[in-house]
């Protein structure tokens, strides 16, 4: 058997984003040994491309906000299906985390008396997104980070994790491999948390980067643990369409928050044409100022282009396919009309989109500050994942627990723009609390070596068998380019039974092409390994995703079928649970949603 380094924690934490370092802060404060895998290199994390702000009622800008409207608004932008414990506990914890967060110094934008500034986005009714310009998710990481490394946290980066290991039904450890060498590494640990975000991979136009395989999604599987929700994928309707080489780059949520409007090309505002009636109430004597917003005897007034992100994606959709689209397929998103109304604009367009303004003006030579940005949807992110108990994001294997976009049931059917990163700290912090206390109250567990042999076995298959390969060998950056192109056609933002059947059929191919997959060369310095390795988490997931979203015969939230366009009352209170069968075969069943308690539906009510 081939040799491999062994580590020892108490806790091993996958996945170095905002949750990630926030589980290890957390563990480590609770004094548990904790040893921090990346996939890249530590600061890389794909937090860093959350630009708007972390959803918290702090109330420094609208006194009238509180943790129960956030609460209310975010069971109702995930369709009343989401845990509602999760979301509960995150309205009420935010606030502080987001202190917390500045206590160790991260750096805010500010209102006049010195406040936290917070900024409106998307279904959120209140102005509500703490934020430092459009870099937030940066600097959260950068907060992290300089506060982690005084904790004594080990950290390996450029390490994937292939495999969990397992003593019985109890988590042992982890098997993973170093990627620049090749070397396999074995992380013996009591308890392992999993933060290692989402699968946009699996798609073609995708805002997220090459880390995002579905690693943990797929870990947790193959471990035994329950996943819920695959069918809900969110599609950000702002992704940069121009030039293609950058096709799918995130354009954030906050330049519509700083008043940037979505016109067609004929110049019309089309967003006002389709608005809800969950969300209109009455409508504003002056369109062009948004809508009243009202919930109870509160009163808000909202633009359209603010609405949930799978509502403005499926407009967008809708105008480029009846042909008023911008020339190159998608629409135009216009900050710079605001001109109009602020004086000296340039300079207040480029203080608060920072980023924004310098993207566009390196990657699509384009001044946000005169001219329309061309925008259309790019997937974005996972509301489905790991189903977890809410209050210590433990998931149905004992000792395995899971935050952030990993997790599952926090977000519902849609998620709300800036409740991500407030996510990775409220969950973040209570999976490193109470994997740090599984590991006190446990001993450790034995790494099984007939696990470790197998393991190795896979792991080296597509380099053992290029010696065999002749004409049926299969490139693993084809099979990759295959898998996005099905699930961008078949599997996108909006679904029917006969693509969704095609695609099944086509994955089950791609899993058999995927077994004769080939990585010419050896270990060291070979991103075709990697390919080859990780193809297996992205099949797994994108079947997961298939498989439960032809079973959900209804639309809700960002799960659309143009064949069943409705909500379903029966489909509404019921979530598709995945899990591996005994057979090796994946079993999707019908769980009834968690019940809300009365004093929790009061507020629901209350804020309807």
């Amino acid at each position: 058997m081939d040799s491999y380094k062994t580590f020892d924690y108490d806790v091993l934490v996958i996945g170095a984003g905002g949750a990630g370092l926030r589980a290890s802060i957390e563990a480590s404060g609770c004094g548990a040994s904790v040893g921090l895998v990346c996939k890249s290199l530590l600061g890389k994390a794909h937090t860093v491309m959350a630009e708007g702000g972390i959803a918290a009622a702090l109330s420094n800008v609208d006194g009238r906000d509180d943790w129960r409207t956030h609460f209310a608004d975010t069971m109702r932008g995930g369709q009343y299906v989401n845990n509602y414990r999760m979301a509960e506990l995150h309205a009420q914890e935010a606030p502080d985390r987001v202190r917390e967060l500045e206590a160790w110094g991260a750096v805010f934008d500010r209102t006049k008396d010195q406040k936290i500034l917070q900024r409106n986005f998307g279904g959120h009714k209140y102005p509500r997104l703490a934020h430092v310009g459009d870099r937030t998710g940066l600097e959260m990481i950068r907060t992290l980070q300089d506060h982690g490394i005084h904790q004594g946290i080990d950290v390996h980066m450029e390490c994937t994790i292939i495999r969990l290991l397992k003593d019985g039904d109890r988590i042992a450890g982890a098997f993973g491999y170093d990627r620049e060498r090749g070397k396999f590494r074995l992380f013996n640990a009591r308890a392992v948390v999993l933060a290692t975000g989402g699968y946009g991979r699996a798609y073609k136009i995708t805002s997220n980067s090459w880390e995002y395989t579905g690693d943990g999604h797929s870990l947790a599987y193959d471990a035994g643990a329950d996943l819920i929700d695959m069918e809900y994928l969110q599609f950000h309707p702002t992704g940069m369409v121009w030039p293609p080489s950058v096709r799918g780059i995130l354009v954030t949520e906050g330049v519509r928050g700083e008043g940037g409007v979505l016109r067609n090309s004929e110049g019309e505002r089309f967003m006002f044409q389709d608005i809800p009636d969950l969300y209109k109430n009455q409508t504003a004597d002056n369109p062009e100022e948004g809508w009243i917003y009202t919930q109870g005897d509160k009163e808000a007034r909202r633009p359209p282009e603010l609405l949930t992100r799978d509502h403005v994606a499926r407009c967008i959709v809708r105008e480029v396919k009846e042909g008023r689209g911008s020339p190159h397929g998608g629409v135009f998103l216009d900050i710079s009309w605001i001109k109009e109304k602020i004086e000296n604009a340039p300079e207040h367009i480029r203080r608060k989109l920072p980023s924004m303004y310098h993207q566009f003006k390196e990657l699509a030579n384009l001044d946000i500050t005169e001219e329309p940005m061309e925008v259309g949807p790019t997937t974005h992110y996972a509301m489905g994942g790991i189903r977890v108990d809410g209050d210590t994001q433990m998931s149905s294997v004992p000792g395995l627990f899971a935050a952030g976009e990993c997790a599952g049931g926090m977000h519902g059917a849609n998620r709300l723009g800036g409740n991500s990163l407030s996510d990775l700290l409220v969950f973040g912090k209570r999976a490193g609390e109470y994997a740090a206390s599984f590991a006190k109250e446990n001993d450790g567990a034995t790494v099984n070596e007939t696990a470790v042999a197998d393991t190795i076995k896979w792991a080296l298959e597509p380099i053992e068998r290029q010696e065999a390969a002749g004409s049926a060998s299969e490139s693993p950056y084809q099979i990759q380019y295959d898998l996005q192109d099905t699930m961008q056609e078949l599997v996108g933002i909006v679904r029917n039974q006969a693509e969704m059947d095609e695609a099944v059929e086509k994955i089950a191919a791609l899993k058999q092409r995927a077994d004769q997959a080939v990585a010419p060369g050896n270990r060291e310095y070979n991103p075709g390994w990697h390919t080859a390795l990780d193809l297996h988490n992205l099949l797994t997931v994108s079947e997961a995703v298939a498989k439960t979203a032809a079973q959900r015969k209804e639309s809700r939230g960002a799960h659309f079928r143009e064949d069943y366009p409705e909500k379903s009352e029966d489909w509404g209170g019921n979530s598709l649970v995945v899990r591996k069968g005994g057979d090796g075969e994946m079993e999707i069943t019908r769980e009834p949603v968690m019940e809300v308690p009365a004093e929790l539906q009061e507020i629901i009510e209350e804020n309807r």
